[in-house]
Parts: C-alpha cells; structure tokens; sequence
C-alpha cells in the first residue's frame, strides 16, 4: 500500500483537479498498467480510489460555513491577500474556533473541513496563488489530523 505521504498527495491532485475542471486525473499514479491497486501478495485488496475520497472532502469543505472575511486573524488575513505561507497557521486557527463552537464537531474534522473550503475561497479570489503542494503539506504536516485519518482505517474510510 502507498504511503500516508502519497496517498494525501493523490487525493488532493484529485481535489484540484475537481475545483479548477479539469479532466484528467493524474492522481491514479497509484494503479498499475493492469487497472488494478498497487499492493503486495500479503496485503489484502484496497478500496483507494483519491476522486472519490477528494469529493468527500469537497463535500466536508462545503459543510463549513464560516466568513472567512470577518474572522479577526493575522495569518487569515495574510492568506487572504494571497500569503499563501500562513496557510497551515491560519487553517489549524480557524479549526480551532470552529471546533470550539462546535462540541460534537472533532478539530481534525474541522481542520480537513476548512482547509479544503480555505483552499477553494483563496482559489475563486487569486488562483494563481493556490497550489496543491499547499494543502498536501498543511495536512501531512499535522500529527493529530494524520492520526485521526489513520484510526478512521486511512483515507478510503474516512466519512464512511
């Protein structure tokens, strides 16, 4: 099986790929020539597919409500002019916030649920600054999320 590492990278081409319409899906990198999942004889079959897992992430960013425009944040408001290095800063934030007023809504929830919606607003108001390398760190980079991700059974489970 692909890593944590290459598996979110998949998944977010995917996202991108959706957002900004574009057909091709390069993100498949993770099936052979024959169609079928890369795994070892040992492993039993996965169910990995990164556009089916990006629109449940789409979805999980469309669930989030929040005016980023009128959230008081230094780092928000640098990755609205399009600062894009205060993106992992800002999201990990607004999660924080959005979690709190949200008792039965878990921080890593709230983290995946926003960067993707934070991604997609930057993206509608300056597209030349978003770019996948962004969010596939932002979420790779935090421990707690990649755990969560994990103990859902990796990202073919997550939001079943």
């Amino acid at each position: 099986m692909a890593t944590f590492e290459l598996q979110t990278e998949c998944v977010v081409e995917a996202l991108f790929s959706d957002l900004l319409g574009e057909d091709q899906h390069d993100c498949r990198s993770l099936e052979t020539d024959f169609g079928g999942p890369v795994q070892s004889a040992e492993e039993p079959p996965t169910t990995f597919d990164p556009v089916i897992i990006a629109s449940r992430l789409r979805c999980m960013g469309d669930q989030c409500n929040m005016d980023f425009e009128r959230v008081s944040s230094d780092a928000l408001a640098e990755v609205l002019k399009g600062k894009m290095e205060k993106f992992g800063a800002a999201v990990d934030f607004l999660s924080r916030i959005w979690s709190d007023q949200n008792p039965g809504l878990v921080y890593e929830k709230a983290f995946l649920s926003i960067s993707v919606k934070l991604v997609m607003h930057v993206a509608k108001k300056i597209p030349s600054m978003v770019h996948p390398s962004q969010l596939i760190q932002v979420i790779n980079g935090n421990s707690q999320v990649r755990s969560y991700i994990e103990a859902c059974g990796g990202w073919e489970n997550l939001n079943n």
